[in-house]
């Protein structure tokens, strides 16, 4: 088994052990292997472990190594431009990173205008940490009943980035993330069921998913330094 393999059953086995911490099944949450300056060779090994999921968060990188693996669920994870948003939508399974009302209607208008329609996560910042995007908690709800006025988008749930530290003194925030998605998700507008909520990486993967997540972002702990 070569290293890749061994670091991601590895996590494999932490997912288990924090899942069953929180008496959640393991089985509902899913890795996304980061591949931020990850190679080819690597992206391969990864895929023979058993990795499906692999997420990028520049928009070059995405549109090559999807061009490479396009029966692959590709993530995209980084912050995107409104005019990169051509590039991103159709490709990615999932969009992790929509920060703000803006941004979710120019998807709507590419992926309309495709026929297709693009499933997307509202991302938050419910730290209050002015470095990190998102659009804060309260623009979350009135970002969502926007969204069904668009029929090119289907928001699935949330995405938080925690910021950094010890994971006991973020997890505040993975837990105050999973309210406000519950509350959300209470709502029900127009049957909207909101099903994913996108929080952890590498240092804090397992507090996020004792708070709730049903899914991590994780590259260093797969991929190496």
């Amino acid at each position: 088994m070569n290293a890749i393999a061994e670091r991601y059953e590895s996590i494999r086995c932490a997912v288990r052990d924090a899942a069953d911490a929180a008496d959640r099944d393991p089985d509902e949450i899913t890795i996304v292997a980061v591949t931020k300056h990850v190679g080819v060779t690597e992206i391969q090994k990864a895929i023979v472990a058993g990795c499906k999921d692999f997420g990028e968060n520049r928009v070059q990188e995405f549109l090559g190594k999807y061009g490479l693996f396009p029966d692959l669920n590709w993530h995209f994870i980084g912050t995107l431009q409104t005019n990169k948003v051509k590039d991103v939508v159709g490709r990615a399974h999932l969009i992790h990173s929509v920060e703000s009302l803006r941004l979710l209607e120019h998807i709507d208008r590419v992926a309309e205008a495709h026929g297709i329609v693009q499933d997307v996560l509202l991302q938050v910042n419910v730290s209050g940490e002015q470095s990190k995007h998102g659009m804060i908690p309260e623009e979350a709800e009135d970002t969502l009943r926007a969204s069904l006025e668009m029929p090119g988008v289907r928001v699935r749930g949330l995405m938080t980035i925690a910021p950094l530290g010890r994971p006991e003194d973020v997890r505040w925030v993975f837990r105050d993330t999973a309210r406000l998605f519950a509350s959300l998700a209470s709502m029900r507008f127009n049957g909207m069921e909101l099903t994913d909520l996108s929080m952890g990486m590498t240092n804090d993967f397992r507090v996020a998913i004792e708070e709730g997540a049903t899914i991590i972002r994780v590259g260093r702990a797969i991929f190496g330094r």
